[in-house]
């Protein structure tokens, strides 16, 4: 979560927002993620060519991209819709990154119209890929170390991941690229996901620097660049701190020194594709307290739900929540006073916590879990959720029929965007051929009209 000083926005200028735009809805704050890119490009700024290829999938949304476009980045992409979303806000040929896996050949194909840079997540693909349409001027393989590293809870223990590929057929999957004609090479890895730790990340970049020496040496190739995947993460709970990038950019650019220029295997780019740590501190998924229920736990219930945030859910994961009372009047909410309900006797825990829920019919729809909060929740009042900036409104759906949020973008003078509007039942139901069932069945094409004329015979 951002420090508190660093909180975007005054208690005013929360129930301002809540109060001019439906809840719930994300908004993401522009200045920010355009300086956190210009920090990251500092700590890089010794290497010549770094890019970081933006994670389309973190946040796919014109004006975003618009923004990190503006700022230098690429974008790495990973689906057709990605790759067609990138090229109409104006990426073009090596500023894109292709790095998908299961990749039907459709895919490939735009990724190739488009010059972009293609992983191959699996060694299977080079000779498919060639049998198709021949393979692309440039290509990477992605790495997966197995049991010699670990990963996390997010991206999983590479030796159980389904991303890249072993040692062994990495290099035989150079071998067989430069067999066909290949020319151009770089070498992409994605070990770990919401790191914190500049350790870890400096040894991503020794993991793959000597790579680079070992398949230099074995086949004589030069390679262009190497792409140390994402995976700096955001401090999420308020412990945390942040990442200390220009530590991380300070000690890729030893392990260069030491593993690529000494060695003669220069000039070789250095790029990332982060996603999470460009957008995901600055994004907030705002919300309102609809209803306070007490039976064997203290739930403060939301107009948001797992529709709009998926990660508590699914990873278990922490975002913070600031509560920001509201005593104005709300129409069609229950009353802000009312007496609340007495379960003291049959509480749980008696420790004044909390447990923040959404209202799909899923019982893990739910923000935090036995969280204490800054203040008692009443209702009407403004819930701020903090970093949904990245695999926030991404990740939504629409099970039990939930349209999915409004995005706005903050802007530097003050200025509310919309940048995505939210959806309506009629979105959701604009796939569905109604009338069309209504209508099924009827005049003798179905069950219950023939069996009713047979009664009636």
């Amino acid at each position: 979560m951002p420090r508190l000083d660093d909180f975007p926005w005054t208690k005013e200028q929360v129930l301002d927002l809540a109060r001019r735009y439906p809840t719930p809805f994300h908004i993401y704050d522009e200045q920010a993620i355009r300086e956190t890119v210009r920090g990251l490009n500092a700590a890089f700024s010794w290497c010549p060519g770094f890019r970081n290829y933006f994670a389309v999938k973190a946040t796919p949304n014109p004006y975003i991209l618009q923004i990190l476009r503006e700022e230098g980045c690429g974008a790495d992409c990973s689906s057709l819709a990605e790759l067609v979303l990138s090229e109409e806000m104006g990426f073009k040929g090596e500023e894109i990154m292709f790095t998908s896996n299961n990749t039907p050949l459709k895919e490939f194909r735009k990724a190739k119209e488009l010059g972009a840079v293609v992983n191959f997540d699996d060694l299977s693909h080079v000779a498919f890929l060639h049998g198709c349409d021949g393979l692309p001027d440039l290509v990477s393989f992605r790495f997966n170390p197995g049991p010699e590293r670990t990963g996390n809870v997010i991206i999983g223990d590479p030796k159980e991941a389904k991303f890249g590929c072993t040692k062994a057929q990495l290099f035989e999957g150079y071998r067989l690229c430069m067999e066909l004609g290949v020319k151009r090479f770089g070498l992409h890895t994605m070990v770990v996901s919401c790191c914190l730790k500049v350790d870890e990340l400096l040894e991503t970049a020794r993991m793959c620097f000597t790579l680079v020496g070992e398949l230099n040496e074995k086949f004589g190739i030069r390679f262009e660049f190497v792409d140390l995947g994402g995976g700096v993460g955001i401090p999420y709970r308020p412990e945390q701190s942040k990442i200390d990038i220009a530590a991380v950019g300070e000690g890729v650019r030893r392990l260069y020194e030491e593993l690529i220029a000494a060695k003669g295997l220069a000039p070789l780019k250095v790029v990332m594709e982060n996603g999470r740590y460009i957008t995901g501190a600055h994004g907030f998924l705002v919300s309102r307290v609809v209803h306070r229920k007490r039976i064997y736990k203290n739930y403060v219930g939301i107009d948001a739900c797992m529709a709009n945030l998926m990660r508590p859910g699914m990873y278990d994961a922490y975002h913070h929540i600031s509560i920001f009372p509201d005593d104005s009047e709300h129409i069609g909410l229950p009353a802000r006073d009312a007496p609340p309900v007495d379960n003291s006797k049959d509480l749980i825990t008696k420790d004044p916590v909390f447990d923040v829920v959404g209202s799909l019919c899923e019982n893990n729809d739910k923000f935090a879990v036995d969280r204490p909060l800054n203040i008692e929740p009443k209702v009407g009042d403004v819930v701020v959720i903090y970093d949904s900036g990245a695999h926030g409104h991404s990740m939504g759906f629409q099970y039990n029929g939930k349209p999915r949020s409004a995005e706005y973008l903050y802007r530097p003078d003050g200025e509310v965007l919309e940048i995505r509007r939210a959806e309506t039942l009629d979105d959701v139901f604009a796939t569905l051929d109604i009338p069309g069932a209504r209508a099924f069945g009827r005049d003798g094409g179905g069950l219950l009209p023939k069996l009713g004329a047979l009664l009636e015979g």
